[in-house]
This record gives structure tokens, C-alpha cells and sequence, in this order.
């Protein structure tokens, strides 16, 4: 009597789905929680590695050592993750991205697949992925704008972060107006809660506030197009991960002859890698363990073999690869045809500890980290003042905030070290830009009217501004003093709070520019004519 073969239960199977979905929602929370501590809570040092997701990021840690032709110690705890993509194949982008599990959940809502089930452009990821890794080393990288993390945590910060931070104070407003007395005892603890525990220590604005809330948006709302639509056709960093799963230790056992005209499997799988053979590309599966679930024969699994040689459909085709090295070469090209690098844009003022602008761009993986930690809501997403491969990238707009004279915050959340992690002492010292005043906009000068505004803001420890009693004559023709504003040079840091608390309307009579910036020892300061200076 032959005994029937034991097949797994219905219940042990559904455990990996289960254990894969808790995976995703520990996962997620972790990225949420440390989005939460990457605000200013009262202390000046970070209590958690916030930036540990961008460090574990192979492909930032590719491109931006390529660009800064460097090895960056910071990065280089991304290279566990290829790692282990050879041991536990691509389980990564189904089991630990935050960007996946939100598509994930995001499908939940908009609906499956409207477009058929194979990936549309299955080489599209790779020749993304290649192009960077090229422009990089050719000195424009753009990287930053294509991560994952980085478009995640740039919509977060800049979009649903404060959204949610003004939505939810004009629901308490008007709960708190509105309401009995009886009612606020139980909404008054619940928004004191909120604001202790997730809701940043002050309200936030940001100049491309647009362009990151569409750039999110449309990442979600592709999975109308496609099931992970962004990670199986888009994302570079799945790409690398998939080109070594592919190649790793982790094999799929799938269907053969016997399964007739079964489609299941491919019918179901989110990244496509199960063709009608049901043979299943382990460079695009990412374990998320529904075949195996819903197999009806129950006869796919996985196991280890020997690395494997084999090269994915989905490779570049040789004018494919001739389209990527063109590309890299023409960018970069026509980046120096514009010649913002030949020029000093003087409103583009860096974080303090910044390096100096070819390296400072190379580094920058325009991940908003510093952007969102900053206290005095100075700094601001960069547009093309810098260029092309400066988009998002941080600069300080003092008109909206101001550096804090005593935060080192932003140099403690920079992932690869483009903004130096500065001491207190080094940080009081860093010139990052210098103000100057506008006599035809400063009361003083101006209208003849006393204000001491900028004075008494001013954080250095000998005042950058001081007064001059100059004599004028009234329109009455009456003689008075009146005490007028000026810069010290050897004091001013550039901090930008002058021009954030100056008090006239619309433009500020005092502006902060970068000149005289630490990290750029070409963009001097005019010398006052009795130094005997002589320009030209």
C-alpha cells in the first residue's frame, strides 16, 4: 500500500505570508518612528541612527562614492544588504522597503493590474540603474532623484508631515471652540499626546512642496497602471539588488509539465517573475510568498543551490547599452555648457559644514534629512540655482527661517558626510554666507527711523551688527541722531536671522548672501578701501 505524500497544511503555508506581511509592518514602523526622531525634541544630539536606511542604501553608496571618487565609511553598511540579497534573494524590496510595502498598500486601494500581468519595460530599471552609476562617475549625479528613500522620505517631510501637522490643528482648534467641556477632557490629552509624540516641535513650510507631493503621487498612483509598477520598471536600487539576487544562492523550485494549464502562479505574482513555464526569475521575485501560498499542487518552493551564471532576459541589449554610455557622456557635456560650475550664484547658501559645491553636490543625495531637522525652517529643497543635479538639494533661505546659532543638528542626520558633523564650538565659527544691509529699504538709512531689530537678534557672542551715530536733517530741516546699522565682517557667520526677524513687509532691508563662505576660500569679501586692497 503505497502512502500518500504529506503536503503542507493550508495553515503552515499561510504562515510565511503572515510572517512576510508583520516583516513589512515592523519594517514600516521602524522607518516611521525614525522619521518621527529626525525633529528637533529638545536636545541637540540625536538619540538614534535616523539616517541608517540611506546607509543601507547599495545603490546611494554606489553613486555617491563614484561621484566623490571616494570610499565614504558612512555608506558603507549598504554593502550587508548585497549581501545578503546573495543568501536570501531579492526579500529585501518584499520584506524590509518601506517604499514596497506602501505600494503594497496602496494596491489594496486603487485596484490590481489593469495592463496585463508582464512588467512593461523590464529593462527599464537596469538601463536607469546603469545611466546614473555612469553619470555619477562622470561627475553629475542624480541618483537621489529615482531612490526610493529618497522620494519617500522628500514626500514625507516636505508633504504629508506638515499636512498632517496643519490638519490636525484646525481639527483641535475646532473641537476645542466647538465641543463641551466634557468632550475636550477626552480630545485635549489625545492632541497633547500628538504633540509629544509625533507632531514636530513647530509648524514647517516648504518652497517645492508641489513637485514633491507629485512626484509621490505619481509613484503611488502607477500601481493603477501595474502591481509595483515603480519597483519592477523604475527603481534603481531594486535593480541592483535584483541583478545579484539573480545570480545568488537562493533558487525557486516551480512548476513543470504536470501543471497542464495552470497559470496561478504568474496570474498572481506583483513583480512578474513567473512566465507562462512558471519559471520564476529569482532578479525580479521578492518573496512575497503568495505562489507558494495559493500553488494549488503545492509544489513551489525554494532552496539553495551553487551561484548561478545565468543571465536574466531582461539585460541590456547592446544598443541599449550604447543609448546608456551616450547618455552619460552627453549630461555631463552639456552640464558645463551651463556653466553654473564657472559661476558663484550668490543666494545659494549651504547648510554649515557643508564641503565645498562640486564635492557638497556629488555627496548630496538629496534625501531632505537635514531639511527636515533643521529648527529654524531655514533650509529649503534647492531648485535649479545649482543646476540640473542640484534639484532638491538644501540651501538656506533666511527669509523663511534662520540657522540656529547652537544646532549641529543637520550635520548629525547627513548620510555620506556632505555636511561635516561640526562641533558646537566649530559650528559658531563656520561662515556659511555674510549679510549685508540695503540702505534703500533700512529704516535708519532710509526713513531716519530708530530700529534695533537685527541688533538684538544678532547670536554671536561680540554683536556682527553694530551701530554708527550718524547725524541727518529731517524733512523739517531739524538736526537729529540716529543710530545706523552696520556689518563687522571678522563676526558675521551668516546665520540669516537678521533677515528673518527684520520687520518691514515683503523684502527684508538686510540680505544674507554666501559670500565669504568658509567652505569656498575664491568667494572673498570686498576689503574695506583703508586696508589698501586693490581689486583687478
Amino acid at each position: 500500500m503505497k502512502h500518500k505524500e504529506k503536503r503542507p497544511t493550508s495553515q503552515a503555508r499561510f504562515s510565511l505570508v503572515f510572517i512576510r506581511r508583520l516583516s513589512q509592518l515592523v519594517f514600516f514602523g521602524i522607518f516611521i518612528f525614525l522619521f518621527l526622531r529626525t525633529d528637533y525634541t529638545g536636545s541637540d544630539t540625536l538619540e538614534y541612527a535616523v539616517n541608517i536606511l540611506f546607509r543601507l542604501d547599495p545603490f546611494l553608496a554606489a553613486v555617491t562614492m563614484l561621484a566623490g571618487r571616494t570610499v565614504i565609511s558612512l555608506m558603507l553598511p549598504a554593502a550587508i544588504v548585497l549581501v545578503l540579497a546573495l543568501v536570501l534573494g531579492r526579500s529585501f524590496c518584499g520584506w524590509v522597503c518601506p517604499m514596497g510595502s506602501l505600494l503594497d498598500s496602496c494596491n489594496k486601494l486603487v485596484g490590481t493590474d489593469r495592463k496585463g500581468r508582464v512588467t512593461l519595460y523590464p529593462r527599464l530599471g537596469r538601463w536607469l540603474l546603469c545611466t546614473l552609476l555612469l553619470l555619477a562617475f562622470c561627475g553629475f549625479h542624480i541618483g537621489g532623484y529615482l531612490d526610493p528613500f529618497s522620494i519617500l522620505v522628500r514626500g514625507f517631510s516636505q508633504v504629508i508631515y506638515p499636512a498632517f501637522h496643519g490638519m490636525t490643528e484646525v481639527i483641535f482648534t475646532f473641537t476645542y471652540s466647538s465641543l463641551p467641556e466634557w468632550a475636550n477632557a477626552v480630545t485635549e490629552p489625545l492632541y497633547g499626546w500628538l504633540k509629544a509624540m509625533v507632531l514636530p516641535a513647530d509648524r514647517k513650510y516648504y518652497e517645492l512642496v508641489w513637485l514633491s507631493c507629485v512626484i509621490l503621487l505619481a509613484v503611488l498612483g502607477l500601481e493603477m497602471v501595474q502591481k509595483r509598477f515603480f519597483c519592477r520598471n523604475i527603481c534603481p536600487l531594486g535593480a541592483m539588488i535584483g541583478l545579484v539576487s539573480g545570480k545568488g544562492l537562493l533558487k525557486a523550485v516551480g512548476g513543470d509539465k504536470s501543471c497542464g494549464k495552470c497559470r496561478v502562479c504568474s496570474s498572481l505574482c506583483r513583480m512578474g517573475a513567473i512566465d507562462d513555464n512558471r519559471v520564476i526569475d529569482m532578479s525580479s521575485c521578492n518573496l512575497c510568498m503568495e505562489c507558494r501560498q495559493k500553488c494549488p499542487r503545492r509544489i513551489i518552493g525554494f532552496g539553495y543551490a551553487g551561484l548561478s551564471r545565468s543571465v536574466s532576459s531582461s539585460g541590456l541589449s547592446r544598443r541599449q547599452f550604447l543609448g546608456v554610455a551616450a547618455t552619460g557622456i552627453l549630461l555631463p557635456a552639456v552640464k558645463q555648457v551651463h556653466g553654473l560650475e564657472s559661476r558663484n550664484i550668490p543666494l545659494l547658501i549651504r547648510p554649515p559644514g557643508s564641503l565645498a559645491e562640486v564635492e557638497f553636490a556629488g555627496r548630496c543625495v538629496r534625501c531632505s534629512e537635514c531639511i527636515q531637522v533643521c529648527i529654524g525652517n531655514a533650509l529649503q529643497p534647492a531648485l535649479l540655482e545649482g543646476g540640473l543635479d542640484a534639484l532638491f538639494s538644501p540651501k538656506l533661505v533666511a527669509r523663511s527661517g534662520y540657522c540656529e546659532f547652537n544646532c549641529t543638528l543637520c550635520g548629525q542626520v547627513c548620510p555620506t558626510g556632505a555636511i561635516s558633523n561640526l562641533t558646537l564650538d566649530e559650528k559658531h565659527t563656520f561662515k556659511i554666507g555674510h549679510a549685508w544691509f540695503d540702505s534703500n529699504l533700512c529704516l535708519p538709512y532710509a526713513k531716519g527711523i530708530s530700529c534695533m531689530v537685527c541688533e538684538e537678534h544678532c547670536p554671536t557672542p561680540v554683536k556682527a551688527i553694530q551701530f554708527r551715530e550718524v547725524e541727518i536733517v529731517t524733512a523739517d530741516g531739524d538736526h537729529r541722531l540716529v543710530k545706523q546699522p552696520y556689518i563687522v565682517d571678522e563676526y558675521c557667520i551668516g546665520c540669516g536671522i537678521c533677515e528673518f526677524k527684520c520687520p518691514l513687509p515683503g523684502k527684508s532691508a538686510i540680505r544674507v548672501t554666501n559670500a565669504g563662505e568658509q567652505r569656498d576660500p575664491e568667494n572673498i569679501l570686498p576689503r574695506a578701501a583703508e586696508d589698501g586692497y586693490e581689486y583687478g
